[in-house]
């Protein structure tokens, strides 16, 4: 049998499969619109968007996985989630594919952008949908990643990828995911609380900034921020396993609650309020769930006081007044040695 022929027997498969994989495409559409999942593929240009992308580098020829493929650059409307075809002017392109991927020839390799540990297809649709309905687990592909702290998964909902956006957009604005590459997870579960987290560090900054007598840029800020309040209280959060009484929330979420608890108790007693951190939260925290608390957490000595806005106005006040001062003392000098001369 001639290679011509076993061609033109491998097309005629091709579109017999190709059809079945249509309508496969079609119910599984229908499925998971009633379920409310994610039925087409990523679009590369909206997730770089997003995330704020920008940095990029050829990783070379690689086995990359068929089921960590998610997305197209620019033909993510014609196949489903699961990179079934959707259009009946996709067969003849898809079983000419289907053909060349039975034969001696082989496929060439496809060529992707890696976001985290997804794929978008820069170029190849119609091979990785061949692939995956042959059932290939691996497919060789010309590689260009670009970097990102952000956590990824094949079966995101739009929603969820709002969050990841919102997380991005707060990273950047910070400056963290330049000064602290390797910076501990400060996801939230309400997308809408990152203001809430950025407001605490503008905090910092403004006393950071008072301290030094000189204005300090808002990632010097937040790296500050991270080493001297974050990180330390995500230590204490681990340390006494927490997160197993999170419920679904996250550890940022926690740090939030402590950090607004320290401030209320600042704002209601005022100048009578003793210093309290964060370990000292954390008891709080489980004493209003009835959870015991461990010996060794009520011997805790951390440091990790949380500024309010009323310490941040009155340390500035103060400040201010040192100021006042030095300058009344100057200007009473001058005036002395006047009289003198």
């Amino acid at each position: 049998m001639s290679d011509d022929h076993s061609f033109k027997m491998n097309m005629i498969e091709g579109k017999s499969r190709f059809n079945s994989a249509r309508a496969r495409a079609f119910w599984k559409e229908m499925i998971n619109f009633i379920r409310g999942k994610p039925m087409e593929l990523l679009s590369f240009d909206d997730i770089r968007s997003r995330l704020r992308l920008r940095e990029e580098s050829y990783k070379g020829l690689q086995d990359i996985p068929v089921d960590q493929i998610v997305g197209s650059v620019g033909r993510y409307r014609e196949f489903t989630r699961d990179f079934l075809p959707k259009n009946a002017g996709l067969q003849e392109r898809w079983s000419r594919v289907y053909a060349q991927a039975n034969s001696l020839v082989g496929l060439p390799p496809i060529e992707v952008y890696k976001v985290n540990d997804l794929y978008f297809v820069r170029d190849g649709n119609h091979r990785v949908s061949v692939a995956r309905q042959i059932g290939a687990k691996t497919i060789q592909a010309h590689v260009t990643e670009l970097p990102t702290s952000i956590d990824l998964r094949p079966d995101m909902s739009p929603s969820e990828i709002e969050d990841a956006a919102a997380y991005a957009a707060f990273l950047e604005e910070t400056g963290l995911i330049k000064t602290r590459h390797h910076h501990q997870p400060m996801q939230l579960s309400e997308r809408s609380r990152y203001s809430d987290l950025l407001g605490h560090i503008f905090l910092y900054q403004a006393l950071l900034s008072h301290e030094r007598n000189q204005e300090i840029d808002l990632p010097s800020a937040a790296a500050h921020w991270y080493d001297n309040a974050y990180r330390p209280a995500i230590t204490l959060i681990r340390k006494y396993e927490m997160t197993d009484i999170l419920g679904g929330r996250t550890e940022a979420d926690l740090y939030l609650w402590l950090v607004d608890h320290l401030r209320d108790l600042r704002e209601q007693m005022g100048d009578y309020s003793p210093s309290r951190t964060i370990s000292d939260a954390i008891e709080d925290f489980l004493e209003k769930r009835n959870i015991p608390i461990p010996d060794e957490l009520r011997q805790e000595k951390d440091s990790s006081v949380i500024l309010s806005r009323t310490q941040i106005m009155r340390a500035v006040q103060l400040k201010k007044d040192e100021e006042d001062l030095l300058n009344n003392l100057n200007n009473g000098q001058e005036a002395d040695d006047e009289m003198e001369s």
